[in-house]
């Protein structure tokens, strides 16, 4: 890869691809490309294809998506296996005609069989059955993966997969209802803090283990894997170590200085019971993680507590 490459870095706005935009930009790159959907319809191959040949990238790292928590992806299954098979299918073949040198394309490790081993190591893809409260976002990603992995078969096309585990960060979703498991507590907990509520409602048991990589450690993985990495296998990005749902709570509560009650609702699901990635692999290519948990959730905090004093959050 070189500096002054072309790259469009699809979900620029998003978590995660505003932090590799950030990591790029840190490393020397220039010229990036950062579509906003107003601009750029993901979902429209017409419109896919026309920007590629006319813009002519380089490199492409495809970190949209549609996404959410356990509440998101059982209520809106059609939006988000239409969606991302849609983004994924027009980036990757729209990156194939228009001559794109490589390919990050991101999964996750939802992607893994629910009641695959721990840690769930790279080969465990497609020995099971998925988790049912994200297969829908599973499954699509699953095609991605192929989708790559095809294209590097049939063209010798240099195509990637990256699987990041539960990430978290500034540009996060904090909605309340179809947020991931950090932002959401996060939110809930700093709600009851500023309202004064004796309790809090947390769903679950609190007993499923998390493991949790800040987004700008992955923005990092992402850019290495991209001057590192180059053959059809996927490779974890991750921390290499979990917390149970309750230690994450209890986390969250010093950080925001909530001092009521946690009330666990056991009617509610907790998915799957762990999930926690091996990262034998990268860490064997040179990367490992580096921002610690409780570090990223005062970062995720600070940044949260600023979105929400100039508005871009609203309560």
């Amino acid at each position: 890869m070189k500096k002054s490459d072309r790259i469009l870095v699809a979900g620029a706005r998003g978590m995660v691809g505003s932090a590799i935009v950030r990591r790029l930009r840190a490393e020397g790159y220039t010229d990036i490309l950062v579509p906003p959907s107003a601009e750029l319809d993901l979902r429209d191959t017409q419109a896919v294809n026309g920007y590629l040949a006319a813009k002519r990238p380089q490199q492409v790292y495809v970190a949209a998506a549609t996404v959410g928590g356990i509440h998101a992806n059982n209520t809106y299954a059609a939006d988000f296996i239409y969606n991302n098979l849609m983004m994924e299918a027009n980036i990757i073949h729209g990156s194939h005609v228009a001559g794109v040198e490589k390919l990050l394309f991101l999964g996750s490790t939802c992607i893994y069989p629910k009641m695959a081993p721990q840690p769930l190591k790279e080969e465990y893809l497609l020995t099971g059955p998925l988790e049912p409260t994200n297969e829908w976002y599973a499954v699509a990603k699953i095609a991605g993966i192929k989708l790559c992995q095809a294209y590097r078969k049939q063209h010798g096309s240099h195509f990637i997969c990256a699987m990041p585990t539960n990430l978290y960060g500034p540009e996060d979703n904090f909605d309340r209802e179809n947020s991931h498991v950090l932002p959401a507590l996060l939110r809930k907990i700093h709600e009851a803090k500023a309202e004064a509520h004796p309790s809090v409602s947390v769903w679950g048991s609190g007993k499923p283990k998390r493991e949790f990589l800040h987004v700008d450690d992955c923005a990092t993985a992402c850019v290495f894997l991209m001057e590192n990495y180059d053959d059809p296998e996927i490779v974890n990005i991750g921390v290499g170590d979990d917390i149970t749902i309750l230690e994450l709570v209890e986390l969250i509560r010093s950080i925001v200085g909530y001092t009521g009650e946690l009330v666990f609702d056991a009617t509610k699901p907790d998915g799957t019971p762990r999930k926690l990635v091996d990262v034998t692999k990268i860490n064997a290519l040179g990367w490992s993680a580096e921002i610690a948990l409780a570090d990223g959730v005062r970062d995720t905090y600070s940044w949260f507590e600023e979105a929400l004093a100039s508005g871009r959050i609203r309560m």
